[in-house]
């Protein structure tokens, strides 16, 4: 008969398989979390900077109209004084205006970029997520299964075994009891 296995310590087997479950609940938060931060920026930069943006360039251009109203204004009065002010107000609009419109090229060029590289890592993101949740159940599953095994295998007396008597060997044989 073949030699009987020497499991030492099902209590190990029990604690790696609860250590394994708050493994996985963290795991689970932690991918949950950094879904929902990616989803938040690309939300914030889409529907938040981007309609900001383009308020801001409604706003932007109104001034710079009515700024060049106010100097065609003050050049039809023949107010040479004045137009230096107008003037000057023209071209502070003007610098608005193109401030953002590169503010609205970056946020446009950022929201494709940020699709692009993390479209990518949330498909990934939901993978491990559903191997945690398919897969690592299953182990979960698996090491009770195993434990249990081993515990009514450690409970069965090994046929023909007799007690070890003080004074003898502690050699192993095919009928010594396991140790748990």
């Amino acid at each position: 008969m073949a030699e009987r296995a020497q499991v030492t310590s099902v209590e190990a087997v029990e604690s790696f398989r609860a250590n394994l479950i708050v493994f996985l609940k963290r795991a689970r938060a932690t991918l949950e979390e950094a879904c929902d931060e990616i989803l938040r920026a690309r939300s914030w930069v889409q529907d938040d900077r981007r309609p900001h943006w383009q308020n801001e360039m409604r706003i932007r251009g109104r001034k710079l109209e009515e700024a060049r109203a106010e100097l065609f204004s003050a050049r039809l009065s023949q107010f040479q004084d004045s137009t230096a002010l107008q003037l000057m107000a023209v071209q502070r609009a003007e610098r608005a205006v193109r401030e953002g419109e590169s503010k609205l090229l970056v946020i446009k060029k950022w929201s494709r970029e940020l699709e692009n590289q993390t479209d990518p890592l949330l498909k990934q993101l939901n993978q491990l997520q559903g191997f945690l949740t398919t897969d690592m159940a299953r182990a979960v599953a698996y090491l009770a299964q195993v434990v249990k095994t081993l515990d009514a295998y450690a409970s069965v007396a090994a046929p023909g075994a007799s007690p070890p008597t003080a004074g003898a060997e502690s050699k192993p044989d095919d009928g010594e009891e396991m140790q748990s």
